[in-house]
């Protein structure tokens, strides 16, 4: 049963420890350490209850929340080379597709709806890419090229080894388990370019963030050593309160809040996110469990972040 954890938003997150036991209970896993069908029947089920569900109840109201990229995101996309082929999985509602509009991107999402709206944005672009002559960012460069399509985390449909590179912003730390947010790193480096040992180059990266435990400068207020496994809420404002927030923040300058609003006058309806709050050092443990190689990490705004890459081959072992 979810119980209150701490925390100084306006609603308390719950833990979701108890849950979580259930899913990865020694039963639930195999002596080869992978979940046999029924676990996994359970943890997607969870997953459709905590997390998808949620984004399809809130997505135009998540949407209307996120449209200014985080500038270390930006700036790896930026720092790919122009023509450089990426995959944005779980994209949302796409603010990252066509930030560096030298490359072609294509975003993925396990929500229609927020598909919807990337898929709108990345129309938008197209069309502003065409009404200025085609033009990158240099004056002269490829036209924004994005695609976007609904796709499972955890089975992507991208070809094998193909990808430059990769990004994945906010979306493992939805998964229920650890074997399933190890899986979700490995479909990652599954799709990127694997270098050849002794050469510079060509070995596609991936960046991945997710929230962390250590927020205790953060209005969240979770600090090292508390639960790892909560249920974080939303509420679905209503249509006048959602637009009044919305200017509130653009004449601020800032990025809107991840729970947005104060306790409600009248109830709005609450929707609980699942979220595993990653502690230092486990985001590289579990690249280092998908088999892939920790290229840099580190802490921003509340997040660990990490820039992973598949592990060098040698000649002939392709």
């Amino acid at each position: 049963m979810a119980t209150p954890s701490t925390t100084p938003s306006a609603l308390p997150s719950l833990s979701a420890a108890d849950d979580v036991a259930k899913l990865t209970a020694p039963s639930a896993v195999t002596e080869t350490g992978t979940a046999p069908p029924a676990a996994e029947a359970d943890a997607d089920a969870y997953e459709r209850t905590h997390v998808h569900g949620v984004y399809e109840a809130i997505a135009p109201h998540f949407s209307a929340t996120r449209y200014k990229p985080w500038p270390a995101v930006a700036a790896f996309l930026h720092a790919q080379p122009p023509g450089a082929v990426g995959l944005d999985v779980g994209c949302g509602n796409g603010k990252y597709l066509g930030v560096n509009r030298d490359v072609f991107m294509v975003g993925s999402d396990r929500s229609p709806s927020l598909i919807a709206h990337a898929r709108t944005r990345t129309k938008q672009l197209q069309t502003q890419v065409v009404a200025a002559g085609g033009a990158g960012r240099d004056g002269g460069g490829v036209a924004v090229g994005t695609d976007v399509l609904v796709a499972d985390g955890l089975v992507l449909p991208f070809r094998e080894r193909a990808a430059d590179f990769a990004i994945c912003v906010a979306v493992i730390h939805h998964m229920s388990t650890r074997t399933r947010r190890q899986d979700a790193i490995r479909q990652l480096l599954r799709c990127v370019k694997t270098g050849e040992a002794g050469r510079t180059g060509g070995r596609g990266q991936v960046l991945v963030y997710v929230w962390a435990l250590e927020q205790g400068t953060s209005r969240r207020g979770w600090e090292e050593g508390g639960e790892q496994d909560l249920l974080v809420p939303w509420v679905l404002k209503s249509r006048q309160k959602q637009q009044k927030q919305q200017r509130g923040t653009k004449n601020q300058g800032g990025g809107a809040p991840e729970e947005p609003g104060a306790a409600p006058s009248h109830p709005d309806p609450v929707f609980q996110r699942y979220y595993h709050l990653y502690r230092k050092g486990e985001l590289e443990e579990d690249v280092l469990a998908a088999g892939g190689a920790v290229v840099a990490s580190g802490y921003e705004r509340d997040n660990w972040w990490v820039v992973a890459a598949n592990e060098p081959v040698h000649q002939g072992e392709q």
